[in-house]
């Protein structure tokens, strides 16, 4: 039957925190799922996860263009492999009718790409201020899941629980007078015969 714990306070000891299901963050997806981890923003669809490393290699790449020593890196190896490759003689073709080559005959992602996984949408234009994403909805779904984590974390520090108290105090209070409630309303047991 295993060993008996005494509990001095007479308290119940609470299961540990399990996160609640959740929508995947991942824009088109739409997924909801359990999550293992109260850091987890996506679901663990395959298909998913292989959309969401595209879409930081392509932003990462994205970065990358518009560094000044990446652009002199690939102008400078594009150089060499113009000097490499054996010069034929071609008829001059209009450059307006040739085919893009190499890396511009890809869809390449506009430069400032919105912020949230899997949108491959532009900023929305903004006089004010410096935009990051593309519509309202992805603002809003980003700062959900960053409010959500902020809110887990602080749960576990003492500036957290007291910031939560006034909570706590409503939900003990509630629970009490349900408690109490359920007892006055339950029928009186008729005495036995």
């Amino acid at each position: 039957m295993g060993c008996h714990h005494d509990n001095p306070k007479g308290r119940r000891r609470t299961s540990p925190r399990r996160p609640r299901p959740r929508m995947c963050l991942r824009k088109g997806c739409g997924h909801k799922y359990q999550p293992r981890r109260w850091n987890q923003r996506y679901c663990q669809d395959p298909e998913c996860r292989r959309l969401i490393r595209r879409w930081l290699a392509a932003r990462r790449q994205a970065k990358r263009r518009q560094d000044d020593a990446a652009k002199a890196q690939h102008a400078e190896a594009q150089r060499a492999r113009r000097q490499r490759r054996p010069s034929l003689p071609q008829a001059p073709q209009d450059p307006e009718v040739a085919p893009a080559r190499g890396h511009a005959a890809r869809i390449i992602l506009p430069t400032p790409a919105c912020d949230r996984p899997g949108c491959h949408e532009p900023h929305r234009k903004s006089v004010y201020q410096a935009a990051c994403y593309c519509s309202r909805a992805c603002r809003q779904a980003v700062r959900r899941v960053r409010d959500r984590e902020r809110k887990w974390l602080l749960r576990s520090t003492v500036e957290g629980r007291l910031a939560r108290e006034p909570e706590y105090v409503a939900a003990r209070t509630r629970r009490s007078r349900q408690q109490h409630d359920t007892a006055n309303t339950t029928p009186a047991r008729p005495p036995p015969p």
